[in-house]
């Protein structure tokens, strides 16, 4: 007999698992189906999705370690802090500590199923096709039925035709995350978030780093500021990142990667010990039977919903990366909550005027709303306030002063429209400013409330006093 639920989610990542919850929080009998084992020792299926077990979190635990080896490389030593001896990185251990704070998390959300009554099922859930009392569904070798379905199936990395990923040699985001030793030379195709952060952890540890994008810009879908500053930074750094790149073929042998590229300058080869491939993402809807159902997916493999997450099927609902958006976790936790709450007849909703993007490197980069040049594109007037970290007490202090935040008000409501900042702990500091946008706020009501004194919020109180020409430490 089949297993019957109201609401069935399909993925267990940031969207599917967070649905979950608030579906069962509102009083719905609720089940959760997840079969990708992704690095699970036992093979088990692992809740958490890409971002949980081999993205997000993986990421920013190298990115940790690798910033306190750089430190002890090249800070210490300017606030007074001996080390005797050589300071070395032991990769494995790294590594290990990553898994761990993977293992302890994913465990964590088997912990919140258990408190909010969830269900999970292990195996990769299909459409069968409408039933009485809802739909039927495939999950492993159960039949499932529930009267709401929402479909929260995450993505996969995008491929290039004629590079073989073995994520030995050649890695996507997953293979980047496991690779054992430091590379003397490491290529990267692609300069968005994965390459950047990727880019960074192993060039903090001693890799010599190429970037290869095939953009005439760096970072654009960023502020163009924030974006010169960033390039400029991390060439700095060390970063070699070369634009309008056209990549040709790339052979690969037993020990290292062979690219043939040109840029303006003309053709060029470089051999590199590893090979990351960061080119973006694709929506991950094969295996859903959405044929059999009829539910209708765009030329790009994009789930077709409506404002609400609704599908062109009757209580069938989708979120996260298969869906229109960016492909951001937060995002899908949004949508996750949003739909859980209209199905409980509430007004779920999720506002992409103000979903922040934050890019974890070394100075963190974030930011939320319109770009400048996006406003003039639209031809709205504006004003600007910018204000250095270099102005700040407390960026003096910790020994990091490098950027600014960027504030964009509507030149006639003084509404808030953009801030982006690129400096450390952005992605802390952009809650402020989301918040503000979401209910509307002006430039004038973050420069009206008060900061404390010495802390790197300042700096954001500092350019909302400049949209205004008033700032008062600058």
């Amino acid at each position: 007999m089949a297993k019957q639920f109201d609401v069935l989610v399909v993925g267990g990542g940031p969207g599917g698992y967070v649905a979950a919850i608030r579906a069962a929080q509102l009083g719905f009998s609720t089940a959760c189906a997840e079969s990708n084992p992704y690095a699970d020792p036992k093979g088990e299926p692992r809740l958490g999705g890409t971002c949980l077990n081999v993205g997000c979190i993986p990421s920013k635990a190298l990115l940790h370690t690798s910033h306190l080896f750089a430190e002890s490389q090249h800070a210490f030593e300017a606030q007074g802090i001996k080390v005797s001896g050589e300071v070395s990185i032991d990769v494995p251990t790294m590594i290990a500590r990553k898994a761990k704070v993977v293992e302890q998390l994913t465990q964590g959300i088997k912990g919140l199923f258990k408190k909010n009554k969830v269900t999970f099922l292990a195996g990769h859930g299909s459409f069968v096709g409408q039933v009485e009392g809802g739909w039927q569904l495939k999950v492993g070798e159960e039949e499932v039925i529930a009267k709401h379905v929402i479909v929260a199936t995450g993505s996969t990395a995008r491929h290039l035709p004629g590079i073989p990923v073995d994520n030995k040699l050649v890695c996507d985001n997953i293979g980047a995350l496991e690779i054992d030793a430091v590379p003397q030379r490491l290529g990267l195709i692609g300069s968005g978030v994965i390459g950047l952060e990727m880019g960074s952890v192993w060039k903090r540890l001693g890799a010599q780093v190429t970037i290869l994008e095939a953009m005439d810009s760096f970072l654009g879908a960023a502020d163009q500021d924030i974006a010169k500053e960033a390039l400029k930074l991390f060439t700095k750094q060390g970063l070699d990142i070369k634009l309008s790149v056209k990549v040709g073929q790339v052979s690969v042998g037993e020990k290292s990667v062979t690219v043939e590229y040109e840029t303006k300058d003309g053709a060029q080869t470089a051999e590199f010990d590893r090979l990351i491939v960061s080119v973006g993402r694709v929506p991950n809807t094969a295996g859903l039977n959405a044929e059999a159902v009829g539910l209708k997916i765009d030329e790009r493999g994009f789930i077709d919903v409506d404002a609400h997450n609704l599908t062109n099927l009757p209580n069938v609902w989708a979120v996260g990366d298969v869906v229109r958006g960016p492909m951001l976790a937060h995002k899908a936790m949004e949508e996750g909550v949003a739909v859980a709450e209209t199905i409980a007849g509430q007004k779920g909703h999720t506002n992409f005027d103000t979903i922040p993007w934050v890019i974890y490197t070394s100075p963190e980069i974030a930011w939320v709303g319109k770009t400048e040049q996006a406003l003039k594109a639209e031809g709205v007037e504006y004003r600007v306030g910018k204000i250095p970290f270099m102005a700040n007490g407390r960026a003096l202090g910790t020994g990091d002063a490098s950027g600014f935040v960027k504030m964009l008000a509507c030149a006639k409501t003084d509404r808030i429209l953009g801030v982006h900042i690129i400096g450390a702990n952005a992605s802390e500091l952009i809650g402020e400013a989301v918040v503000t946008m979401e209910f509307a706020g002006a430039s004038e009501d973050l420069a009206r409330i008060c900061h404390a004194h010495p802390t790197l919020s300042e700096v954001v109180h500092e350019a909302a006093l400049a949209v205004d020409k008033r700032p008062l430490h600058f």
